[in-house]
């Protein structure tokens, strides 16, 4: 047996959970032993922009942020199993790294 370590990374945070849901059910349906989904900090992108477009005035400013939620998932898994984990489609917006202890 080999263990499995499936990270996940997304901005929307639906999609997110929604495919980690996806990946314990498959480790279920397989019998593998999983741990997981353990939330990994925030990474929080924050831009402040100026709102007034020229040079004149007080300086006023919005700021904008992106957030990347994380996810870990453990599976200690034959090949079979994981043959299935990668058959899980997976959107554009969620990335998805598989390391193999």
């Amino acid at each position: 047996m080999q263990t499995a370590r499936i990270k996940l990374s997304s901005t929307n945070y639906g999609t997110l959970e929604e495919i980690c849901n996806k990946i314990i059910d498959v480790a279920e349906r397989t019998g593998a032993k999983h741990s997981g989904k353990i939330p990994l900090p925030t990474k929080k992108l924050i831009v402040p922009t100026r709102k007034g477009p020229s040079g004149g005035g007080t300086e006023s400013y919005e700021h904008w942020q992106m957030r990347i939620h994380k996810r870990m998932i453990d599976i200690q898994a034959d090949e079979r199993t994981l043959k299935r984990v990668m058959r899980v489609e997976i959107p554009e917006d969620v990335h998805l790294e598989i390391e193999l202890k």
